[in-house]
């Protein structure tokens, strides 16, 4: 029995793909078990090799990274990360209604893209800090932030936070990645990475975008 992960590539540039598969190599539980340079050699790929997750680039010949990804998810090929160098909100909102499970900038250290392959690979959703906020902003509806049933439950969840935890959850709703919330609050990484978990323990989420919309709904987090 084995936790380690298949991945395949997707992007047209060849040296794009040999960058990523030289820098997963060295990761136990990562393992790269084929490259395409476009949406439709990667669907194609992944019926064949059943990856668990799928790093698929926007702009591609042939079929782009959005259309790949929709008939991924929808035939249960693999969770996708979409890994682009634009952050336009066409994408972002099109990545995740196609089903993708991931969003990162190509501008993202290479210990974010292996954090995001094995958090979505395990089941979980992930995107950028930079995008979060406009992901909260496209799914809040404005409300009263008590108000109703909802509102109250969230408040009720929150309340189980620490000030501590209060801090770090304010600074994720910002956009802030884990070490910036550590250099802000001058605390180790560590120490963020065991109150993020903790804060999703509490709010009963999965994730941080989760995490920050219920902060958001409860008027933790502003606009």
């Amino acid at each position: 029995m084995t936790d380690t992960l298949r991945v395949l590539l997707v992007d047209d540039q060849p040296i794009i793909r040999s960058g990523f598969a030289m820098m997963l190599s060295v990761e136990e539980d990562l393992v790269v078990v084929g490259e395409a340079a476009n949406g439709r050699d990667a669907i194609d790929l992944a019926e064949r090799e059943r990856p668990d997750v799928i790093v698929m680039d926007v702009q591609m010949p042939v079929m782009d990274g959005i259309a790949a990804t929709r008939e991924i998810v929808e035939r249960d090929l693999g969770r996708v990360i979409i890994l682009t160098t634009f952050d336009a909100d066409n994408y972002l909102f099109d990545a995740l209604q196609a089903g993708a499970s991931g969003f990162l900038l190509k501008n993202a250290e290479a210990d974010q893209l292996v954090d995001a392959l094995r958090a979505v690979g395990h089941g979980h959703a992930l995107l950028a800090p930079e995008v979060t906020q406009r992901v909260i902003a496209q799914m809040s509806v404005p409300s009263a932030p008590a108000g109703g049933g909802e509102g109250r439950r969230h408040a009720a969840l929150l309340a189980h936070l620490t000030d501590r935890e209060l801090d770090v959850l304010r600074l994720m709703g910002a956009g802030r990645s884990n070490s910036e919330i550590a250099a802000e609050l001058v605390i180790g990484a560590a120490t963020v990475k065991t109150h993020v978990s903790s804060i999703f323990a509490k709010l009963q989420v999965r994730d941080r975008v989760g995490a920050v919309i219920i902060a958001h709904e409860a008027g933790v987090v502003g606009d």
